[in-house]
């Protein structure tokens, strides 16, 4: 049964129209689309902290840990027939160590049976390689058409539909009085398409500035909101 929009608004979530359809930009930097039971998630970079590792940095245990527990309860707590990655699902090949692919493994086999999984591949996979196919992920080559959207890794436009993509690691610069300034991730909504933020919680982030066709909803204290003046592409749908 799906959530009313009472239920995700007191989660954080806020909902857009783009494209005709109904998007619910999440708090966990994912899209959910409802009327296609699709989870969308960009830039996860699996194993990332344990490629920094393998060149002698001394970062963060977890965090492959900490995405995979965040995946899990989202397609636990809404109706997900595919979850969709928007590319980079793996960060490099140093990435592919014996405790990544476990807990990767562990997770696939955990999802509700339910769910299936696509991968647009984007550039660090190319550098990185395919999932392993025990995972069981369908991987493609963008743009891979959904209804309306062309799914892909890289932002721009496309014939073949509304694009939703990653890559950039978007994030708005808001500032308060005097030189006050917070930078925080956000969604990037454009006439021919949006980005994602990225998903994986070891990965950096590119200052965008909004165009006057283009708005932005930032994540922050645990919910989404617009900020600027509103765009055309996308609009408060509830």
């Amino acid at each position: 049964m799906n959530p009313d929009a009472r239920t995700l608004e007191a989660n954080g979530a806020f909902a857009v129209t783009a494209a005709g359809e109904t998007l619910w930009l999440l708090p966990e930097h994912a899209i959910w689309w409802p009327a296609a039971g699709m989870l969308m998630v960009a830039d996860v970079h699996f194993g990332k902290a344990a490629a920094f590792r393998a060149l002698g940095q001394p970062v963060p245990h977890g965090t492959t840990g900490d995405n995979l527990a965040l995946l899990t309860r989202l397609t636990r707590q809404l109706p997900v027939d595919e979850l969709v990655f928007l590319g980079d699902f793996l960060h490099a090949r140093a990435a592919r160590t014996p405790a990544v692919l476990q807990a990767l493994d562990d997770w696939r086999h955990a999802l509700p049976p339910q769910v299936c999984c696509t991968l647009v591949r984007g550039n660090h996979d190319a550098r990185a390689g395919d999932p392993p196919e025990s995972l069981d992920i369908s991987v493609v080559t963008e743009p891979a058409v959904a209804g309306p959207f062309a799914l892909c890794h890289m932002p721009g436009a496309s014939a073949q539909g509304y694009v939703l993509a990653g890559h950039l690691h978007p994030a708005c610069r808001l500032r308060g009085t005097g030189a006050d300034s917070l930078r925080l991730p956000c969604f990037l909504f454009g006439p021919h398409g949006a980005i994602l933020p990225a998903f994986g919680a070891f990965t950096g982030h590119a200052t965008v500035r909004p165009q006057p066709d283009e708005r932005a909803y930032v994540v922050g204290g645990g919910r989404v909101w617009p900020v600027g003046p509103p765009g055309r592409p996308a609009q408060n749908s509830v």
